[in-house]
């Protein structure tokens, strides 16, 4: 069991998203094979322009309602904050984490970068941050009790088969949660909460938050459900509920913008009452409104912010890609991200009859949606290797960015399509140096372990691409076969087995190379001195670059492993030694901290999701951790909630 529990904490989340992706997926496809473009255009052309507006300006109420969030967060921080700075870090947090979910661009990442900006301290930082994100859960748990209370029908299947008196008492622990939170902010100052010691808010504020967070996810849900036609049975508190399940499925995805697996449940939850092509076409609109325009305003805001705090990076701007600001990276990984979900969307939609298809015939046809389907796939799994700098990773990411281009031009789809695939690719053809690891592919000898995923990768491609859909399952995808009722046994095993081993190959290619930390004895020490001329006096082991020139010591923490300085050695060498080390780190479930860190290294940290902070119990001294959280430990001061 003690080996177990581990494993299900690193790994158990990871899974269960992939599930998730990979159900949302199929039921993506599913609903898309009867649909159209002109299907999908026309049930957008006939949102009203009434909605569209009232859609708009929900959009801004939401907007709007966050920035409170980061406005009482500051005053139970003690450092109140005028109104246009709640509104700048909330909008550049929420827009940007909405849709990127990675953990450089994070809500946190961002705000810790504004609010130190502004001369707050990691402490105080730390209860903002705190403070926003448990609000928006108040806010779920009170709603989700208010719809199981008043329409427990909301949950698909289970109200068929449940009692509505028993499906109304599931509400009794939402509301016991938000009960006790406003209860305990009564009666106590502050409670134990995974280690840390959490400072509760005035009722008052408790109150608030709850209120607010409830208006907020209503308001939300508001902007979706103004562009909906009306629908027999749909009332907007049902809705709350479909919608509440779909938001809360695309955050235990961890997929960026909850992209497929929000609009699957999306799906699932309208079908008895909507049909296909009027959900996504407020889908789309949706996701134009609350997500699309508020990423590009929150870029410009923040990029603004930055050029006004550091003069230095407009030199940047003319080396486009050496870039002084750790978000371009992450910025571009969404986008590819973007660009695969896009393409398994063209994929699951019928072939236009252009003239090339015409002239090819129906396998063509075929080939262009199974084609884009796995391009699509890839592209989602290489965004990952980007956010690790993997050099495989962005070679690979624009040569399947060019075929999405090459795929949406032979299916005759709109300029900007394939031209938002071409765009991507040249801006991140201008950053081959952002990118400066070596994937397992490239930095190990073809052992068995390289050659296997290897393999896998090339036969599960091919033997996608040459499945004969012929017979009863003609029509349907490579991905929909094995969940077909009428597919032959053969046929649903071998199609699923390689489907899933064309991903986890591609992932196995990516990992960064094995990292085997050795332990920092009195050997280690004369070898670290003999070599660099200095060594620290203690830790628990040692961990070298990917050439063996350069090295760290760190020691072992429950939580955080500590790097006794910067890494000692060539800096390229020192570079792969600070990745080794976070994903060390990552792998055991730990976070990763630099005592003694200096500036050499700045964007590297940064690149890791590590903020830069002066060392509070040593003035002048830098330390490089995840501040919110680990700063106050790392230096002895009181713990940050």
């Amino acid at each position: 069991m003690r080996s177990t529990l581990p494993l299900l904490k690193r790994h158990g989340p990871t899974v269960f998203g992939l599930l998730l992706l990979v159900g949302a997926v199929y039921v993506v496809q599913r609903e898309f094979r009867s649909l159209s473009v002109a299907d999908v255009t026309r049930a957008m052309g006939e949102i009203t322009t009434g909605a569209l507006w009232l859609g708009a300006g929900f959009t801004v109420i939401a907007y709007l309602v966050l920035a409170i969030y980061d406005w009482l967060g500051a005053r139970y921080a003690g450092r109140p904050s005028s109104w246009g700075r709640a509104l700048l870090a909330s909008f550049c947090g929420y827009s940007l984490a909405h849709n990127l979910g990675f953990a450089a661009v994070s809500g946190a990442a961002v705000r810790f970068r504004l609010y130190s900006a502004w001369g707050y301290t990691p402490l105080e930082i730390g209860k903002v941050i705190g403070f926003t994100s448990l609000t928006f859960g108040l806010g779920g748990m009170a709603l989700g009790g208010a719809v199981l209370t008043f329409e427990p029908e909301v949950l698909p299947w289970v109200s068929d088969h449940v009692p509505r008196w028993a499906l109304q008492l599931t509400a009794v622990p939402l509301f016991g949660v938000v009960t006790a939170y406003v209860l305990l902010s009564r009666f106590r100052r502050t409670i134990r909460f995974w280690g840390h010691e959490v400072e509760l808010p005035s009722t008052s504020m408790a109150l608030a938050q709850t209120v607010l967070a409830a208006v907020d996810v209503a308001v939300t849900a508001a902007i979706f459900y103004v562009l909906l036609p009306p629908a027999e049975g749909l009332t907007f508190l049902r809705f709350i509920g479909i919608y509440l399940a779909a938001y809360a499925a695309g955050i235990a995805a961890h997929v960026p913008g909850g992209l497929g697996v929000f609009d699957g449940a999306i799906m699932i939850g309208l079908a008895p009452y909507l049909g296909t092509a009027e959900v996504v076409g407020a889908l789309l609109v949706f996701r134009l409104f609350y997500y699309i325009i508020p990423l590009f305003i929150a870029g410009f805001l923040f990029a603004g912010f930055e050029l006004g705090q550091r003069r230095a990076a407009l030199a940047g701007l003319s080396a486009f890609g050496r870039g002084a600001m750790p978000l371009e990276v992450p910025v571009l990984a969404g986008l590819v991200a973007l660009g695969g979900g896009l393409l398994i969307f063209l994929g699951a939609l019928p072939v236009r009859q252009t003239v090339l298809l015409q002239w090819a015939g129906y396998e063509a046809a075929l080939a262009s949606q199974l084609a884009a389907s796995v391009v699509g796939s890839l592209l989602l799994v290489i965004s990952y290797g980007l956010l690790r700098r993997l050099t495989l990773a962005w070679g690979a990411a624009i040569f399947l960015l060019l075929n999405g281009a090459a795929i949406a031009g032979l299916r005759a789809e709109e300029w900007w399509t394939w031209g938002a695939f071409l765009l991507v690719a040249g801006f991140l053809a201008t950053m081959r140096s952002a990118f400066y690891r070596d994937s397992r592919l490239v930095a190990e000898p073809l052992s068995q372990a390289v050659a296997l995923p290897l393999l896998a990768v090339g036969f599960c491609g091919l033997t996608l691409a040459l499945v004969a859909y012929g017979g009863r399952v003609a029509d349907a995808a490579w991905w929909e076969v094995p969940l077909s009722r009428i597919a032959p046994a053969q046929l649903r095993f071998t199609v699923g087995l390689t489907g899933l081993l064309l991903l986890f190959g591609t992932l196995r290619l990516l990992r960064p190379v094995r990292i085997r930390p050795a332990p920092f004895d009195a050997a280690a020490r004369l070898s670290l001195l003999a070599a660099h001329g200095s060594a620290p006096v203690a830790g628990d082991a040692v961990i070298r670059g990917e050439r063996g020139e350069a090295a760290l010591v760190f020691t072992r923490g429950k939580e955080v492993w500590a790097a006794q300085g910067d890494p000692q050695g060539p800096r390229d060498d020192a570079v792969s030694a600070i990745w080794r080390f976070r994903d060390l780190c990552e792998r055991n479930g730990v976070r990763p901290a630099f005592l003694d860190a200096t500036e050499r290294f700045g964007r590297i940290y940064a690149d890791i999701g590590l903020q830069m902070v002066e060392d509070p119990a040593r003035p002048g001294r830098l330390v490089a951790c995840v501040a919110e959280h680990d700063l106050a430990n790392l230096t002895g001061s009181a713990p940050v909630p």
